[in-house]
């Protein structure tokens, strides 16, 4: 069975997720077959996104590709929060209007994605784009009295209206203190307050940034010049693009409340429909173990994480980032070290190896003549063997099927990215073995870095380019190998070192394999 027909077939089989609403472990069911609706919460673009950011992201981005993978058509889409309690400070203090100010920080916002792998969503779009949409919710919130203007001259949300609040929070409503309004972007999680989906003009502060609603108050039409809360926009994103139900709903565990729990009560209030399926959010990213913050002096961002690692490839950085990321259970805090990016970027230098072997050994199969000892002595060793007397072996497509179904089983419970990577992990040293004892043929050579391709359509972290790697060597620096090796098999070991070092100086390294020693350039 093909990998495509085996993921189909797979696909009818179980996506299980953990749904925040239920804090149960459910078995995924799209609404609509042909459709899967999925939404999370942008970025507030006040300043560069710092890696707690950027690891929700990359959350977002493994699930999405995931049910790609699995062969759901899913359509996404994303907000831009520019329109902001700290979007607009932050763009006075520069001197910047806020559309200059915020597109610049969602470009950079967007670069890091891009580096970092990150599919963009397929809308995006920012929420001063979504004002007369979010005008039409408020007007109907009003006439329903779901919502009222205060004598502070905002517009609240009624809480109390609302009979299923603090069911996605899991708050206990007994408590709640009535009357209360909250007038901030953000406060703090324990207060169950009124909240503003509209916000009173702010002459001192707000400057020129102001925004016209047309609301009906009291039976009278009134253009209100004010601007949005926080909550109000993602409410106004999804029904303007999904309509009034949407599948899955991504985003990290500091929003479930206030902000997604606000967005439930104003949607279905709206729509008088289940507003997610299933909600899904990622852990804290920790430094450390510790809560990252500028006083702790342990914020980051991606390029202050390429600054303080300026000897290693920007490349690599990225990409053991991602790993990390791929390493760690999404509902699980992820503590950052740069410890352990080292180690995932050393894991990384292995697959690409491993992705360098692979590109050798089929050269190899091929026939194409690069003057390498190691390919010498594996043409000879192929010669020998069984390779040319089979395309693909009944063991060897065994050994894929075994491996797609163990991959697809752990993405399918509740996107075990932890244990699919440990599936891949064996996968390489299934490889790294089976060219050492040259078992595979060119056509399962081919199959195998189709495989790899395939697998890459989740964790994008393989570097297919290494493949063509495969530069002559020089004779003279093959000549030098040749002495290191005699020198070493006398036992040598002095000047086995210095010609090791000469080689180093001009740029080609010596590599110790099973079946001897090969030389390359250094990257």
């Amino acid at each position: 069975m093909c990998i495509v027909n085996y993921i189909i077939f797979w696909r009818n089989m179980s996506l299980h997720l953990y749904n925040t609403l239920t804090r149960e472990l459910e078995r995924f069911k799209p609404l609509k077959q042909e459709e899967v609706k999925v939404y999370y919460c942008g970025p507030t673009p006040y300043n560069y996104a710092h890696i707690g950011n950027l690891r929700n992201y990359l959350m977002d981005d493994i699930v999405v590709r995931t049910l790609r993978f699995l062969w759901y058509k899913v359509r996404t889409v994303m907000n831009v929060t520019d329109i902001d309690d700290k979007t607009i400070r932050e763009s006075q203090k520069s001197g910047k209007t806020l559309q200059e100010f915020t597109e610049f920080y969602t470009e950079k916002f967007m670069t890091d994605c891009v580096q970092l792998s990150i599919f963009p969503a397929d809308i995006i779009a920012p929420i001063s784009t979504l004002i007369p949409d979010m005008g039409a919710i408020i007007d109907w919130l009003i006439a329903k009295w779901y919502a009222y203007l205060a004598e502070d001259g905002s517009i609240y949300y009624s809480v109390a209206k609302f009979k299923k609040y603090g069911q996605l929070a899991h708050l206990d409503m007994k408590w709640m203190i009535s009357s209360v309004r909250i007038n901030n972007d953000e406060y703090d999680k324990e207060q169950v307050a009124d909240f503003a989906l509209w916000k009173a003009y702010d002459s001192e502060n707000d400057g020129e940034n102001a925004w016209e609603i047309e609301v009906v108050i009291d039976w009278d039409k009134k253009i209100i010049k004010w601007r949005p809360g926080w909550h109000i926009e993602c409410s106004a994103c999804n029904i303007k693009f999904f309509g009034a139900q949407i599948d899955i709903h991504m985003g990290g565990c500091d929003l479930i409340f206030p902000h997604h729990q606000n967005e439930v009560a104003q949607t279905e209030a709206y729509t008088g429909k289940q507003f997610a399926q299933y909600w899904m959010h990622g852990g804290h990213l920790l430094v450390d173990n510790k809560k990252m913050s500028k006083s702790a002096n342990n914020f980051y961002t991606l390029q202050d994480i390429f600054k303080k690692n300026s000897d290693i490839s920007e490349v690599l950085i990225r990409r053991g980032f991602r790993l990390m990321a791929l390493q760690n259970q999404y509902r699980e805090n992820f503590n950052f070290t740069f410890e352990r990016l080292g180690a995932a970027i050393n894991t990384i230098k292995g697959l690409d190896e491993m992705i360098r072997r692979l590109g050798r050994y089929q050269t190899t199969l091929i026939g194409e003549d690069i003057d390498i000892e190691w390919l010498e002595d594996l043409r000879e060793r192929n010669a020998k063997g069984r390779l040319k007397f089979h395309e693909i072996s009944r063991e060897f497509r065994d050994n894929q099927q075994s491996f797609i179904q163990e991959f697809i089983e752990r993405l399918e419970d509740d996107f075990d990215t932890l244990g699919a990577m440990t599936i891949v992990f064996e996968y390489q040293t299934y490889i790294n073995t089976s060219i050492d004892d040259a078992l595979f043929s060119l056509e399962e050579c081919k199959s195998i870095i189709d495989f790899l391709k395939t697998w890459n359509e989740v964790i994008a972290i393989f570097d297919f380019e290494l493949l063509q790697n495969n530069e002559i060597i020089p004779k003279e620096m093959i000549a030098l190998l040749a002495e290191r090796n005699e020198a070493k098999l006398n036992k040598n070991y002095a000047v086995a070192d210095r010609i090791r070092d000469t080689l180093d100086t001009m740029w080609y390294k010596i590599i110790d394999e099973k079946n001897g020693a090969r030389i390359e350039k250094k990257k």
